[in-house]
C-alpha cells in the first residue's frame, strides 16, 4: 500500500503537526455536540413545571433522541465513508443546530419527542465518523492519547454547560417573553450551525488530500497506517459483521459504560446536584462543572497510560469500576454537598477516563471493518442512552424515593462491563 516512510521526516514533530490540525477543531465540534444533546438535563429544572411534563415524560424524551440515532448510525457513517468527512460533517452539524434550536417551541409531549428524536437522526454518525477519521491518520498504538484528547470535550462540555446552562436559565428567564430553557436552547443550538458552516475550511478527507502535508510527510503517515490495515478482501458484509461474537461483546461492554455516561452523568448529575439541597440554578450549574473537570486530567492521564503499556483492559476495567464506587457512594453521602460532589467527582472521572480507552481497543479489533464496526458499536451501546434515563426514572418510581436505588442499579452495569472486558475480551498481544 505505501513505501516505506522518508527517514528525514521526524515522525513524532510530524504527528504532533497533524494533532495540532485536527484536533482543537475537532474537539470544539464534540463540545457543541455533546452540549447540543445534553442541554435538556438543565432545561428539565424548569421546563418540566412551566409544561406541565412528568418526569416520565422527559425520560422518554431525553432517551428517544437514542432511538433515531440507533436507526441511523450505521448509515450516517458508510455516506461518511463514500461522500468524505467535510461534506458529511458539515450536513450533521448544521441540521442538528437548527433542530436543537427549534426545541425553543416545544409546547406538548409530542412535540418534545419528535424534536428529541430528529436530533438524534440528524446527529446519528457524528462521533463515530469523528472516530472513523481518526484512523484515517492515527496508527492504533497512537489513539489512546488521541481519543482521549478528543473526549475530553465530554467533561468541557459539561464543565462549561453547566454554569453557562445555569445563567442563562437565571439571567434569560423571561426576557422578551420568553422562558429561561426557551433561550437555552436558542443560544446554545445556534453556534453548532456557524462551526458546521467552517467545517470545510478546517477539515481535509485524508492524508493524501492535505496540502499542508508535504509528499514525504504523507508517505510517513501512510507507511505507519498501512502495517495496522486489513487487505479489503478481508473486509466482511454487514451480515457476517453482525455475526461476529466479539463485536457483540464490545458493543455490551459500550452499553454498560454508556449507562453510566448517560443513566447518571448526562442526564441526571443537575439532579444528583440538586438532590443535596442546592437550590439556586447557578450554583447547580457550578456544582455539576467539578466532577467534569476532575474527569478531564483522568482522561488524559489513563489515556497517556494505557498508550505506553499497550494494555487497554485493565485500564479500561479500573476506571469503570472507579465510576461505580463513586456512584454508589455519592447517593449514600446523602443531604453532604461537599461529599456526595466529590464522590460524583470519582464517578464522572472513572466513567469518562474509561471511553477513550474502550474505543482505542475497539478500533484496534475491527481493521476493514472500521466504519460499520464502529458505528454499530456506538448505536448498539448508544442505546443506554434510552434506557439508561428511562431506568432511572422507572425505579425512581417502583422505590418512590430519591435517585439512590436508580444509582446503584448504574453502579452495577459498569462492574458489569469491566467483567465482561477483563473474562470476555483477549488481551492484546492474544490473537484478535
Amino acid at each position: 500500500m505505501s513505501t516505506a516512510p522518508d527517514t528525514s521526516v521526524n515522525e513524532e514533530s510530524l504527528y504532533r503537526r497533524v494533532t495540532s490540525r485536527l484536533i482543537p477543531f475537532l474537539f470544539l465540534c464534540y463540545v457543541l455536540s455533546f452540549l447540543d444533546r445534553v442541554n435538556v438535563g438543565f432545561a428539565k429544572l424548569k421546563m418540566l413545571s412551566d409544561l406541565g411534563f412528568s418526569d416520565t415524560v422527559y425520560s422518554l424524551g431525553a432517551g428517544i433522541f437514542f432511538i433515531g440515532y440507533f436507526i441511523f448510525e450505521v448509515p450516517s457513517n458508510l455516506l461518511l465513508e463514500r461522500v468524505g468527512a467535510r461534506i458529511w460533517i458539515t450536513r450533521i452539524m448544521v441540521t442538528w443546530g437548527l433542530i436543537s434550536s427549534a426545541m425553543m417551541f416545544v409546547k406538548s409531549p409530542a412535540s418534545f419527542y419528535a424534536l428529541r428524536f430528529l436530533l438524534g437522526v440528524a446527529e446519528a454518525g457524528f462521533f463515530p465518523g469523528i472516530i472513523l477519521y481518526l484512523t484515517y491518520w492515527y496508527p492504533p498504538e497512537r489513539r489512546g492519547r488521541i481519543v482521549s484528547l478528543l473526549m475530553m470535550a465530554l467533561p468541557v462540555a459539561g464543565m462549561v454547560g453547566g454554569p453557562l446552562s445555569g445563567w442563562i436559565l437565571k439571567s434569560f428567564d423571561g426576557l422578551h417573553g420568553m422562558a429561561g430553557w426557551q433561550w437555552l436552547f436558542l443560544l446554545e443550538g445556534l453556534p453548532s450551525v456557524v462551526v458546521g458552516a467552517m467545517v470545510p475550511l478546517f477539515l481535509r478527507d485524508g492524508i493524501r488530500s492535505a496540502k499542508w502535508l508535504s509528499e514525504a510527510e504523507k508517505r510517513t503517515l501512510e507507511f505507519r497506517l498501512s502495517r495496522s490495515l486489513e487487505k479489503p478482501s478481508d473486509k466482511p458484509t454487514l451480515a457476517k459483521l453482525l455475526m461476529r461474537p466479539r463485536l457483540l461483546v464490545l458493543s455490551l461492554i459500550y452499553f454498560c459504560v454508556s449507562m453510566g455516561l448517560y443513566g447518571a452523568v448526562t442526564f441526571w448529575l443537575p439532579q444528583l446536584v440538586a438532590d443535596t439541597g442546592v437550590k439556586d440554578m447557578l450554583h447547580v450549574g457550578l456544582l455539576t462543572a467539578l466532577p467534569n473537570l476532575c474527569a478531564i486530567p483522568a482522561m488524559w492521564l489513563v489515556g497517556r497510560s494505557s498508550d505506553r503499556r499497550g494494555e487497554r483492559r485493565r485500564h479500561f476495567a479500573i476506571s469503570a469500576l472507579c465510576g461505580a464506587a463513586g456512584l454508589a457512594l455519592s447517593v449514600m453521602a446523602g443531604q453532604h454537598v461537599a461529599a456526595s460532589v466529590l464522590f460524583l467527582s470519582v464517578a464522572t472521572s472513572g466513567i469518562m477516563a474509561a471511553l477513550p480507552v474502550f474505543w482505542s481497543m475497539g478500533t484496534a479489533r475491527l481493521g476493514a471493518s472500521a466504519a460499520a464496526g464502529i458505528a454499530l458499536i456506538n448505536s448498539i451501546g448508544g442505546l443506554a442512552g434510552f434506557s439508561g434515563p428511562s431506568a432511572v426514572a422507572w425505579i425512581k418510581g417502583v422505590t418512590g424515593g430519591g435517585l439512590a436505588h436508580a444509582m446503584y442499579f448504574i453502579a452495577g452495569c459498569l462492574v458489569l462491563g469491566a467483567l465482561l472486558t477483563l473474562f470476555a475480551i483477549p488481551a492484546e498481544s492474544e490473537p484478535k
